[in-house]
């Protein structure tokens, strides 16, 4: 009995795509809403005054911008330039002291253990090669320093969102996806043998919006994977996916106002933040 060869995706096209897909629309209306879990993640890495910090896929800077309000030294990367200039702005008009440099996540341009603490929020994750980019986290973090991360879970609203559209639009065969870096499994898999302690807590952020139909306005125009799957989908089968997305947003709809003039969107969305103790 023959079994079928595993498929290996193209990673470079993959991340191609991934590339244009967050140049488009303009990540940083999301993602400033995103703040606190900058914030929180720059208190469970236990960050200190003078400490060297990089900011893996940083996006507009959160915990860059987090990082660089408790004295850190800090190096904001991303591979889209616009949304670094966004988060120097940010750093500017807070005069605060941030580096931003372009930098793709799987192929860090710094040396070995150049920094006393990585963080990533709700970026690495989204890697093509997942075991390449822990790698490179891992090569230029100092040992004894501190890997730390906010990851969607599969299993929380972000997650499920994805799956809703990977099923209008599949990925490719052989591909990770995402929330798999919100697992201990997948993390033990990628960072065991080089880690001393892997510290993982589950955790909440809250979507608030006016209603579903206001949140994928919002993400249809801003958020560019889902822009991307609005745009590559003929009308009939985009209607099709704003209803399961809505479906999903009802099912998960926490608020007490749900009708009426005072409605609201209120949807609580589990990430998994992690702190990696490097060997």
């Amino acid at each position: 009995m023959t079994h079928p060869l595993p498929v290996t995706p193209d990673l470079a096209a993959v991340k191609q795509r991934q590339q244009a897909a967050w140049s488009s629309g303009n990540y940083a209306v999301v993602g400033t809403t995103l703040q606190i879990v900058g914030e929180r993640l720059a208190e469970a890495a236990d960050l200190r005054w003078d400490e060297r910090v990089l900011d893996v896929a940083a996006g507009n800077g959160n915990a860059s911008l987090a990082a660089a309000r408790r004295g850190c030294v800090v190096t904001s990367t991303d591979y889209v330039p616009a949304l670094l200039e966004l988060g120097q702005q940010r750093a500017r008009a807070e005069q605060l002291d941030m580096t931003v440099q372009e930098a793709d996540a799987e192929a860090l341009p710094f040396a070995d253990a150049s920094f006393d603490a990585v963080l990533s929020t709700f970026g690495v994750m989204f890697t093509p090669d997942h075991a390449r980019a822990a790698s490179e986290m891992l090569r230029v973090c100092r040992p004894g320093g501190r890997i730390a991360m906010a990851n969607w879970t599969p299993e929380g609203f972000i997650g499920q969102m994805f799956k809703v559209l990977g099923k209008h639009l599949p990925p490719p065969a052989g591909l990770q996806p995402p929330s798999a870096w919100g697992t201990l499994a997948h993390l033990q898999q990628l960072f065991g043998d080089r880690a001393t302690a892997i510290a993982v807590t589950p955790r909440t952020f809250n979507f608030r919006y006016r209603s579903p139909a206001h949140l994928i306005d919002v993400f249809r125009t801003w958020y560019g994977p889902v822009q991307k799957a609005f745009q590559a989908l003929p009308a009939d089968k985009a209607a099709e996916l704003e209803r399961d997305l809505i479906e999903l947003q009802d099912r998960l709809n926490v608020s007490t106002a749900r009708h009426g003039r005072d409605a609201a969107l209120l949807i609580p969305s589990e990430y998994l933040e992690i702190v990696i103790t490097r060997a």
